[in-house]
């Protein structure tokens, strides 16, 4: 898949005129239905103005490339994060619902249980020896204070997984960091899990979070791993258009591909007709 496409497709194409002549020359270009500039994530010529000018330096960096492929599964992750965040508030919420009032509830599942034998017993399902009504029968002897216990520790997980979130959909390197540390400290008892009482929903948790860990690891270079921040830092750079084509100018040994041309040798037959921004997302 080519990200940058999809991206430019559904945002729209980011272009910019350099007050640097070369670099403009580079990503201009004058057509018989009027002029076109370069896009920065795509590199396609675009008709029409420039969506902005200014020095080189400060140019948007653009994420392109691999860098959009990161951002997508990173905001993968956030959302992911989220959705954990909200079932665990609701969780936390129900429980403190729940505390005030086990004696009626007792009670009443108590009272309804019996009446609801013969109905699953007709289909084969016997709920003296069901483990799901053993489950809520001990939830239902938990003492108030317990439950308040707990719904103030899935508070504190879900703030941790709503920051989680929050730092991995903005792309901050800070987020990443979070997510590491906070997904990394929950695997160990992930394990215990398991082995106490193993499903697949479990496991399958378990190996996204391992590898969400391993993935940010090694693509974000974190904690020094491969060159650090300095190396990722300068992995986006590489990837930015307009600095590539100022790395050429610098260097007069270093031969332009392609997509590298100035702009007034791009044959005529490359500049789209229309600007291209219905690109199936």
């Amino acid at each position: 898949m080519d990200w940058s496409l999809r991206t430019c497709g559904r945002r729209g194409h980011i272009t910019y005129a350099p007050d640097e002549t070369v670099l403009r020359e580079k990503l201009h270009a004058e057509t018989r239905v009027g002029e076109a500039w370069r896009c920065l994530r795509c590199g396609d010529f675009v008709l029409g103005e420039p969506v902005s000018s200014g020095p080189a330096n400060q140019a948007p960096l653009v994420l392109r490339g691999r860098a959009l492929r990161d951002a997508f599964v990173l905001r993968f992750l956030a959302v992911e994060r989220g959705v954990r965040a909200v079932i665990l508030g609701l969780a936390a919420y129900a429980i403190i619902k729940y505390a005030g009032s086990e004696n009626s509830l007792r009670q009443f599942f108590d009272d309804k249980l019996p009446s609801a034998k013969p109905l699953a017993k007709a289909f084969g399902y016997d709920l003296d020896k069901s483990s799901l009504v053993n489950e809520i029968h001990r939830l239902l002897l938990i003492k108030p204070h317990t439950l308040h216990v707990l719904a103030w520790v899935l508070v504190g997980y879900a703030v941790i997984e709503a920051v989680e979130a929050v730092g991995l959909w903005l792309l901050k390197r800070w987020g990443e960091y979070f997510a590491v540390v906070a997904t990394a400290i929950f695997l160990p008892y992930e394990i215990y899990e398991m082995f106490h009482k193993f499903s697949y929903f479990k496991f399958g948790a378990f190996l996204l979070n391992v590898a969400a860990v391993v993935y940010l690891l090694l693509s974000k270079r974190l904690f020094g791993l491969r060159g650090g921040y300095a190396a990722y830092e300068a992995m986006r750079h590489e990837e930015s258009l307009l600095e590539v084509e100022e790395a050429a100018e610098t260097d007069p040994g270093t031969p332009l591909s392609a997509h590298q041309l100035p702009a007034a040798q791009v044959p005529a037959a490359q500049i789209p007709a229309a600007q291209d921004d219905g690109v199936d997302a």
